[in-house]
């Protein structure tokens, strides 16, 4: 009897040895196994660790995986601003400030700043340099990017800042075919346009102070609506749509929506201010002087906006926003495009 029990269980242990080879190839011991197979408990489980982000100085917005993005010089890039050429102008949708005034002939030009363009393909198309767009860019400490100058009164004005001429070496830029001559599809690369800077200038700076009075509180303006937004320039009307489920407001070019020529992404800003100030021309008659001392203005955000002063002054000197009274304006976070127009001639619409 014993020797029957012993060998029905000793039969028994090699049909599980057998059935249990395949998973003996799997695991090495059974704690492998329970490891693999029993449920975790809720109070067991641990939060996916998230990257400290480090605030963008120009947005206010905390976007940064790397933290040293924050203390790198801006670039400004001259952009065209013509009827023609703003169906095809790329990169203005990531840029953090883009300012706008007059040049000759009573249009307008773009000068779109980056905190950091590593993650940008394009951005243009890039034109010629004015006198007050070096001061834009110099109240930034950004290194300037432009194709050409004005000879006259610009060129003596570049000597003050750090700038790359791509019309003088093409290095960071590239034609790129548009539907337009070759006067308008020139487009700066940015990976090649990075490494001619960082083999030219110092890429740091040691302010990293924020551009302006940012706050991540929704501010509701005490000054009305403002879902629509018009600035009429002496040949062209910059206009802005609300578009209230994201909060930004959509360029138009005329009653259209601008899209990205390349990545076909809507041009949108958070927030759009209206420096008012005198223009004249140098004495040629032709050039556009743009005053950058001081004067009166609108903020526009969250459909909303607000009569401002603001004022620069000297070329490296950046922007200082007060409310009427005086105070420190408050901005939202995000990106800005900012409106320098003529105070005689200019009357913004908002509504």
């Amino acid at each position: 009897m014993l020797k029957r029990i012993l060998a029905v269980g000793l039969a028994a242990l090699m049909i599980f040895s057998v059935g249990c080879s395949d998973s003996d190839t799997e695991y090495d011991n059974l704690s492998d196994y329970e490891t693999e197979s029993a449920p975790v408990s809720e109070e067991n489980k641990t939060d996916e660790v998230k990257p400290t982000l480090t605030v963008n100085p120009l947005t206010g917005v905390a976007e940064f995986e790397d933290a040293s993005k924050a203390s790198l010089r801006p670039i400004a890039i001259m952009v065209e601003n013509s009827s023609i050429s703003m169906p095809a102008q790329t990169g203005l949708s990531e840029a953090d400030v883009v300012y706008e005034t007059e040049v000759e002939g009573g249009i307008t030009r773009l000068v779109a700043v980056y905190q950091d363009i590593s993650d940008i393909e394009k951005i243009g198309n890039v034109r010629s340099a004015r006198y007050p767009y070096v001061d834009l860019a110099l109240g930034h400490d950004a290194i300037y990017v432009h194709c050409g100058q004005d000879p006259t009164y610009c060129a003596p004005h570049l000597k003050d800042i750090d700038d790359i001429d791509v019309n003088s070496d093409d290095t960071g830029s590239k034609r790129i075919p548009n539907g337009l001559s070759s006067t308008h599809n020139v487009y700066a690369i940015s990976k090649d346009l990075l490494k001619r800077i960082s083999n030219t200038f110092k890429t740091t700076k040691s302010n990293t102070s924020e551009w302006v009075n940012f706050t991540d509180e929704k501010l509701t303006l005490d000054g009305g609506a403002a879902t629509s937004v018009s600035v009429p320039f002496p040949t062209t009307t910059t206009r802005f749509t609300y578009d209230e489920q994201s909060g930004l407001y959509t360029r138009l070019i005329g009653s259209k929506v601008q899209s990205d020529y390349f990545t076909k992404e809507k041009t949108q800003v958070k927030n759009i201010f209206v420096l008012l100030t005198n223009i004249s021309h140098y004495p040629d008659g032709e050039h556009r002087k743009v005053s950058l001392e001081s004067g009166k203005g609108y903020y526009i955000t969250n459909g909303t906006m607000q009569e401002i002063k603001w004022s620069k002054g000297a070329s490296s000197n950046k922007f200082k926003f007060t409310d009427a009274n005086g105070n420190e304006l408050k901005v939202s976070a995000g990106n800005s495009w900012v409106c320098i127009a003529n105070k005689n001639t200019c009357k913004p619409v908002m509504e």
